[in-house]
């Protein structure tokens, strides 16, 4: 029963990641746990479950007496992720180099789906075989704390959103930027290959600021969030 439990509660995380990912659900949006059950012909708890989940990834927000709702990824938490990112995958390179060295065939095969997608203009798949190269660098660093760490910054939701939101006119380029990490990796440089990483997430903060600096043109520049935002963005 446990097991049939957790089957159906990883079912539903599933099917509502995905809609929150292609834009069916929207931040703000109400997810109602009785509704949920009824659409899966299921109990509450499985449900309650896969909330719990999907809150963990930060894709909800789950509010005693109030319920659960598709949450907002704000621009400036947008910015101070990508510099955990940074310092953690620099680490994570560090840590993995001498484990790695002379075998970065998972790492290269993730390289080439990434290239293939950026060629293709698939943001779902380049978003997907990002995180999966990524991920794989910090798993190679054998350090669970730092893999804990950097799941739970969640990225792979980050990236899909916002590549919808305000999409990539120049994957190519992006995909680009992870070739030498993984020579400096097939050859034991930690260091360059950290140097690196922490490079790739400090220019897509940058990215990220230079569309919000544009949307900023379009709101009230005095407000203390706008000024919030502003100075991450100039750190």
């Amino acid at each position: 029963m446990d097991y049939d439990r957790q089957c159906m509660s990883d079912r539903i995380r599933s099917v509502l990641t995905a809609r929150i990912f292609d834009g069916t659900l929207k931040a703000g949006d109400r997810l109602v746990e009785l509704e949920i059950a009824r659409e899966f012909d299921t109990s509450q708890t499985p449900v309650r479950e896969a909330f719990r989940e999907l809150e963990s990834l930060r894709l909800v927000d789950c509010v005693p007496y109030r319920g659960t709702r598709v949450r907002e990824i704000s621009e400036r938490e947008m910015v101070e992720a990508y510099t955990v990112r940074g310092a953690l995958e620099q680490l994570a390179a560090e840590l993995a180099a001498p484990l790695l060295q002379g075998d970065v065939t998972e790492i290269r095969q993730s390289l080439g789906l990434i290239h293939a997608a950026a060629r293709e203009g698939d943001i779902e798949a380049y978003a997907r075989h990002n995180m999966d190269f990524h991920r794989a660098i910090v798993v190679a660093s054998d350090n669970e704390v730092l893999i804990h760490s950097w799941e739970r910054l969640a990225f792979e939701a980050r990236v899909r959103l916002h590549l919808r939101r305000h999409n990539e006119p120049n994957l190519s380029l992006r995909a680009l930027e992870h070739d030498p990490v993984v020579d400096a990796l097939e050859i034991g440089d930690g260091k360059t290959a950290g140097r690196l990483l922490r490079e790739h997430a400090e220019s897509c903060k940058h990215r990220w600021c230079e569309r919000v600096r544009d949307a900023d043109s379009q709101t009230d520049t005095n407000s203390p969030d706008v000024q919030q935002m502003n100075a991450s963005c100039l750190s």
